[in-house]
């Protein structure tokens, strides 16, 4: 985005661009028209969205958090749960990061200070 801030930072973060597949579903998530989708635009999924807001509409109070990066992106989605007043249950084999230490800091240190952390079996 052409008017978007970039704060300086220690070090850069590399990112190899967006492709458009990434918003495709894999058909096993059976996605159905009253499903509501939530195109995230930074490392957490509340930031700029409405998600709070359709969580609220539905009544929803907890969320198993799951993705990509442990360390960015499910970390910063579960800081604003926190501050919002979700209970979260954090899928510690649902998640991943560049490395065994970055996966594994949040998941030891951080997450269980936000919630619960369980595996898939444990759901």
């Amino acid at each position: 985005m052409k008017d978007e801030l970039r704060p300086i930072s220690e070090a850069s973060f590399q990112t190899s661009g967006y492709n458009p597949s990434w918003s495709e579903f894999v058909p096993e998530l059976n996605i159905q028209p009253s499903d509501f989708l939530i195109t995230k635009h930074r490392w957490g999924a509340f930031y700029g969205t409405e998600l709070d807001l359709q969580l609220r509409r539905r009544r929803v109070e907890t969320i198993k958090l799951c993705g990509i990066a442990t360390n960015f992106g499910v970390e910063s989605t579960a800081r604003f749960a926190f501050e919002f007043g979700f209970n979260q249950i954090f899928v510690l084999d649902a998640m991943a990061s560049r490395s065994k230490e970055d996966h594994e800091y949040p998941i030891k240190y951080i997450f269980p200070r936000l919630g619960l952390v369980r595996s898939t079996d444990e759901g």
